[in-house]
């Protein structure tokens, strides 16, 4: 019953956000989803439905293919490490906050009143999460076809000012780095996470075939991701300088 009383209440809104985007959904509940965060479910125990979180994790991937087969095509000639790199760019937090803001995403929020009253709504990690989650939905609801015209309308069509706005943030600087010496790509790894939800902390940590390279903390894990792609950065310019200096005492 909770549910359908949020349905309701959020009804017209929504209505406004498809007329936006142009896309009428079927499952008006996948719709919904995509707006409930996680600190809503903690608040509100008879809440029985889930957070967006399994949409943000399928539209991940689905942002993922879609922007990737983009400049694949349309960067018929730059190698791997820029099309990464290019990726990063239109993909990061900072550029689908961006993008969620101008859709407003933030005003559908479904939250907690301390995610409320922190500032949620406006939260970077939280409006890229959305932006991921509704992304997911579409996909569910419609197809991967859907989907690049989705995201042709609110990102791909604005690519090359989207990329250029973006600026090289430390994730980006490692991947470029660790794929030109050692030819792979970082794995980030959730190590810990504590506090409530509206103070929440995690721990993340940046390996290479098992290797640790770095760990960092943050109010999210994008933060902690950055933070510790910054350690690794450190420690690989220290062992480097170390190297050289080795090499010109032999």
């Amino acid at each position: 019953m909770l549910f359908f009383t949020i349905m309701l209440k959020a009804k017209n809104n929504l209505d406004i956000l498809q007329k936006k985007i142009c896309i009428v959904f079927t499952d008006k509940t996948l719709l919904k989803t995509a707006f409930i965060h996680r600190s809503y479910l903690n608040e509100h125990k008879k809440y029985k439905g889930p957070s967006n979180e399994r949409l943000e994790f399928l539209g991940d991937a689905a942002l993922s293919i879609v922007v990737s087969s983009f400049l694949y095509e349309r960067l018929p000639n730059e190698p791997e490490g820029k099309l990464t790199t290019s990726r990063a760019a239109l993909v990061r937090t900072e550029t689908l906050a961006k993008v969620a803001r101008n859709l407003s995403l933030g005003t559908y929020l479904v939250l907690s009143k301390g995610e409320e009253d922190t500032g949620g709504r406006d939260n970077p990690s939280i409006l890229a999460n959305t932006f991921e989650a509704l992304v997911g939905a579409i996909y569910l609801d419609r197809d991967i076809d859907k989907v690049q015209e989705f995201l042709k309308k609110t990102v791909l069509g604005n690519w090359e000012n989207l990329i250029l706005s973006a600026v090289p943030d430390n994730k980006s600087r490692l991947q470029e780095f660790v794929q030109r010496k050692y030819h792979v790509s970082p794995v980030y790894k959730l190590i810990s996470s504590w506090g409530p939800d509206h103070a929440r902390q995690f721990e993340i940590g940046v390996f290479i075939n098992e290797e640790n390279l770095g760990r960092g903390i943050g109010n999210n894990k994008q933060a902690a991701a950055q933070n510790a792609a910054k350690d690794a950065l450190t420690r690989l310019a220290s062992k480097s300088l170390q190297t050289r200096r080795t090499r010109l005492k032999t």
